[in-house]
């Protein structure tokens, strides 16, 4: 979910939105991959790229993900939806996997660096 902050000033009308804090915090990641087809947002899906799904921070966010094991951390792009298991917050790309230096499962943390508007 996401709250929107509407402001009037000067006749013009300003909204800002930001990701709810249930969005980001700490629980599993898992590493997934398609062998072919397409993200969410449309976009070829590439095992090499550091990217990642999120059930609901929108597309192009940018979000630090943190190993809790080991600490290494990643920055990846949310360009898809997912995951559609309840224990976990975030699948990214194998790439991804490969920095925080895990396969499966993992205990992450997450902080987003950007949010798109």
């Amino acid at each position: 979910m996401t709250k929107i902050k509407v402001w009037l000033a000067l006749g013009c009308l300003f909204v800002f939105s930001q990701p709810a804090i249930a969005e980001v915090g700490q629980s599993f990641a898992s590493v997934y991959s398609y062998s072919k087809g397409r993200t969410a947002n449309g976009e070829t899906f590439s095992a090499t790229k550091l990217t990642a799904a999120h059930r609901s921070l929108p597309f192009g966010t940018l979000v630090r993900v943190t190993n809790l094991k080991n600490r290494q951390t990643v920055i990846v792009r949310i360009n898809d939806r997912g995951p559609f298991t309840k224990d976990r917050i975030i699948d990214v790309s194998p790439a991804a996997a490969h920095q925080l230096g895990f396969s499966g499962l993992v205990p992450v943390a997450l902080d987003v660096v950007t949010a798109t508007q």
